[in-house]
């Protein structure tokens, strides 16, 4: 049995139009998303809730190089939507979307073989700038006094 996964990439700015790019059928446009070959690390978090950050890879190339900078500059929104294509020689075929991740572009770097963006998550209240919520009544109701709960 062969599992074929695909990703689809949306790149939103601050204001104007998105960018869009798959990165498994080479030279087409799939749903109105242009192929661009990219990597995505996906998101890791572990039992303390610390988020590791995202990242998206692409190839230094011209197409990734002309819009790079501007989306690291403004902090764009990167949804990645991790998906199981039913029919890979087939752009039309049935797909199961596995996982979406959102996040802000937060930092950026380029070498000679490729451009990296790191995404953070919104769920990273760790080392993300969230502020801190403390249980209130008010938000939780009544708060046990005591470790001794009859039920």
């Amino acid at each position: 049995m062969e599992i074929a996964l695909g990703h689809y990439l949306t790149l939103k700015p601050p204001a104007g139009s998105p960018l869009l790019f798959q990165n498994f059928w080479i030279a087409q446009n799939v749903g109105g998303h242009t192929f661009l070959p990219f990597g995505f690390s996906g998101i890791t978090v572990n039992r303390s809730g610390d988020n590791i950050d995202a990242r998206l890879v692409f190839p230094n190339n011209e197409i990734a190089r002309s819009w790079a900078d501007q989306v690291i500059r403004d902090a764009w929104i990167a949804t990645v939507s991790v998906r199981i294509i039913q029919d890979p020689s087939n752009p039309n075929s049935a797909q199961t979307t596995l996982h979406n991740y959102t996040g802000q572009v937060s930092a950026g770097n380029w070498n000679q073989e490729a451009v990296i963006l790191v995404l953070n998550s919104v769920l990273d209240a760790v080392g993300g700038d969230i502020p801190n919520r403390t249980i209130q009544q008010k938000l939780v109701g009544s708060i046990p006094i005591s470790g001794n709960l009859v039920f």
